[in-house]
């Protein structure tokens, strides 16, 4: 355990050297590449061999973790150059993923909770993104945006604990670039951000993560999927899509739990005591996620944000349609199945219940009843009636391509991803000719 907190350090004092930055301008990349050279030709034993090596290296006689470390920070380096990344943003990423793993590795020595430890990345990676962006604003003429600065190091550090809960302690050259070209992306999709509002947003998220921890409501990947959604969401939207979005993962996480050993001796329960994972928190919000995007993208283009928040709140009714349709519906004898109408057994991809198309209408219009009453841009009962359809176009999709390709062509993420897809299409069909 030892070992693996001060291979954390010597990355972390490695990491550092990215504040030179400022100094250094179009050499920045110059330090990393030479780290990068020696780790692979030059320490190939002895004391400070003993620091970076992991586990392969031995074998190698070569640390390889930390050349693809240092060269994965020069590659960020040239694009500040090359393509005019802010300098900023290359620290942060640098920063992030080494006093992130620092700080999970610092949890470890005390703890072998998956949670905490995650916790302890995110924590270590917001204070080295904050630092970090701090630190160049004061070594240049930047202006110190603070908020903005807390922002961004919130979504480094849970981007890259969602890449490092994903991939292997190897892939951290992969999850250092991912980092350092999202932060790029919010950062030019970022409008004006106060203070109260990213307070807001982060006290919001983190609850959430409490939340879904407490009541085992999805895996440490699911619930970073989950705070990642919430607070790019919150940002770029607004606190109405926050409740839409919560909507969803609230009573779509208690009709999970909802008579879960009923469900299970039926065989129709969700696995893992119905925690929800990142393919299944993505499978049913990536289109909504995609809607915020663009909905912060049309500040800067022709296109009418109107029709971005009909697409999110129609793809999030879909969602919650769809789950609230299988999970009251599983609990229900004699489902049929919907291209044919014949009888078929409980948990049978495509069985519907009449009991499940009323939770999925339920489902549907409460969405609908939220996004009318806090989007700007779902205006009245018309809104409503076009973000409830939507989610009832998208319930009934998942349901037919359950019936006729899932399982044997494709996954039920992939199921659920289209039919949100419909969702949002629909009601953005028709707020397009409505409106």
């Amino acid at each position: 355990m030892q070992s693996t907190l001060r291979r954390a350090g010597g990355f972390a004092v490695v990491g550092t050297l990215a504040l030179a930055a400022p100094v250094l301008k179009a050499a920045t990349f110059a330090p990393f590449v030479a780290i990068a050279l020696l780790a692979a030709f030059v320490v190939t034993d002895g004391p400070l061999f003993e620091v970076f090596a992991r586990p392969g290296d031995h074998q190698d006689g070569r640390l390889n973790g930390l050349a693809g470390f240092a060269l994965a920070a020069a590659g960020l380096a040239i694009l500040v150059v090359a393509v005019d990344m802010p300098v900023s943003l290359f620290v942060a990423a640098v920063l992030v993923l080494s006093y992130g793993n620092l700080g999970k590795q610092c949890v470890a020595a005390v703890s072998d909770d998956p949670f905490l430890g995650t916790s302890g990345f995110v924590v270590g990676g917001f204070l080295g993104g904050v630092l970090g962006q701090v630190g160049v604003a004061t070594a240049t003429t930047l202006p110190t945006a603070y908020p903005l600065f807390v922002f961004l190091a919130s979504a480094g550090a849970i981007v890259a604990a969602l890449f490092r809960e994903m991939l292997f302690e190897r892939d951290d050259p992969l999850v250092m670039l991912s980092t350092g070209l999202l932060l790029w992306s919010f950062d030019a999709l970022s409008g004006a951000i106060g203070t109260v509002e990213i307070a807001a947003a982060l006290a919001l998220t983190v609850a959430f993560g409490l939340v879904s921890y407490v009541l085992k409501a999805a895996s440490v990947s699911g619930m970073l999927s989950g705070v990642l959604l919430s607070l790019l969401v919150t940002v770029f939207g607004g606190f109405g899509w926050f409740a839409v979005l919560m909507s969803f993962f609230a009573i779509g996480a208690l009709s999970t739990k909802f008579r879960y050993d009923e469900k299970l001796d039926r065989g129709v329960a969700e696995d893992n005591d119905g925690a929800r994972g990142t393919r299944n928190v993505f499978g049913n919000a990536a289109v909504a996620l995609a809607s915020v995007i663009g909905f912060a993208a049309s500040a800067h283009t022709a296109v009418d944000g109107m029709l971005f928040q009909y697409a999110f709140a129609g793809s999030m009714a879909a969602a919650l349609s769809d789950t609230l349709s299988s999970e009251i519906g599983g609990l229900y004898d004699n489902p049929r199945l919907i291209t044919t109408l014949e009888r078929v057994d409980p948990g049978t991809d495509g069985g519907v219940t009449w009991q499940g198309e009323l939770a999925g209408l339920v489902g549907s219009a409460i969405v609908a009843a939220i996004a009318a009453f806090l989007l700007s841009g779902v205006t009245g009962l018309l809104g409503g009636a076009v973000v409830l359809l939507g989610g009832l176009a998208g319930m009934t999709v998942d349901s037919f391509l359950g019936a006729t390709v899932e399982g044997a062509r494709i996954g039920n993420e992939a199921v659920n991803f289209s039919a949100t897809l419909v969702g949002a299409a629909i009601s953005t069909g028709a707020a397009f000719v409505l409106f």
